[in-house]
């Protein structure tokens, strides 16, 4: 492989370019990364000195202009970059985390550029290499690439989606405390949600943020049973889809909001037992598996080789002899 880059001028420059922009994105990324803690911590100094209730979307969504301001561009040059499926595209990106309106263009967009760079890159890695492409290769090889910049984009949002599906049911448990103990001390739900929210801000930002919404809509007007669901909605977890339907459903009979807590809370500490439990009986398995590939074969080798070594010493002598 040194010997080609060596040997082409056009794949030398290609990777330095590549190592160019590999440093580069890594910096930027670092230098977004404490950009983005500088101003998270200035905004909680501001709420800490003049205590005012600023929504947990001011902290934790960062709507990325300069992609929005290059989709508008592009559709006004005439691509249009809708989907056929928008609603269920906008769905999945919002179960990923990413609901800025122009999401599902930019996911598009993103789609579009992947489809069009790798079979790209392909051509320029194998021009580069000084070697003769065979039709068939190039074709072969550029709609691999072009499948793989196809999918590549989907199987990110439901991987990131999993994740953040993940990270809401594993904080979920303690917000159902953290509303138990608001309820009875007297708090109604809505000041409960409120409050909630507030405190969950920086250890589970993501149910800090639905609570918050929640909050929000309620006092923009909407019944506390819409901005229930509309909150299970924008989860798409199974657990809150059950407190939104037994908060809905409490307030409707009238029955004690701190009892439905109290029993709803134990359930799902006894759910985050009972996975924390299948977790940990799944560790044998897994533990297997490098055992059988790694350990198993070395020690049927140390096993089997002083019979080898006999065989090879006595057996084989002896029966060449008597042949």
């Amino acid at each position: 492989m040194e010997e080609i880059i060596a040997s082409s001028p056009y794949l030398r420059v290609l990777v330095l370019l590549a190592a160019f922009a590999a440093v580069a994105g890594l910096v930027l990324l670092v230098l977004t990364l404490i950009g983005r803690r500088a101003s998270v911590r200035s905004e909680l100094k501001s709420i800490s000195a003049y205590s005012r209730d600023l929504p947990v979307e001011s902290l934790t969504k960062r709507r990325n202009d300069a992609w929005t301001r290059l989709v508008d561009r592009i559709e006004k040059a005439g691509l249009n970059l809708g989907d056929t499926k928008a609603d269920v595209l906008r769905d999945r990106l919002k179960a990923a985390g990413y609901t800025s309106p122009a999401a599902p263009r930019i996911y598009t967009l993103i789609r579009l550029l992947l489809v069009i760079a790798l079979p790209s890159l392909f051509v320029l890695l194998s021009l580069g290499g000084g070697k003769e492409i065979s039709f068939m290769r190039l074709y072969l090889f550029g709609s691999i690439a072009a499948v793989v910049g196809l999918y590549v984009p989907s199987l990110f949002v439901r991987a990131k989606a999993d994740r953040r599906r993940e990270a809401i049911v594993r904080g979920f448990p303690d917000c159902l405390d953290l509303l138990l103990v608001c309820v009875e001390a007297g708090l109604g739900l809505e000041a409960a949600l409120n409050r909630v929210g507030k405190e969950m801000t920086i250890s589970h930002p993501l149910v800090a943020e639905l609570l918050t919404s929640a909050t929000l809509r309620i006092r923009a007007g909407a019944t506390r049973e819409d901005a229930l669901r509309n909150m299970a909605h924008e989860a798409g977890v199974d657990e809150i889809r059950a407190f939104s339907t037994l908060m809905i459903q409490t307030d409707k009979l009238g029955t004690s909001i701190g009892t439905a807590l109290r029993t709803y809370a134990a359930e799902m500490r006894e759910k985050r037992r009972m996975r924390a439990e299948e977790k940990a009986h799944r560790i044998p398995v897994l533990i297997s598996i490098p055992l059988v590939v790694c350990m198993l074969p070395v020690m049927i080798g140390v096993l089997m080789l002083p019979a080898i070594i006999l065989i090879v010493r006595q057996l084989m002598p002896a029966m060449s002899g008597g042949g």
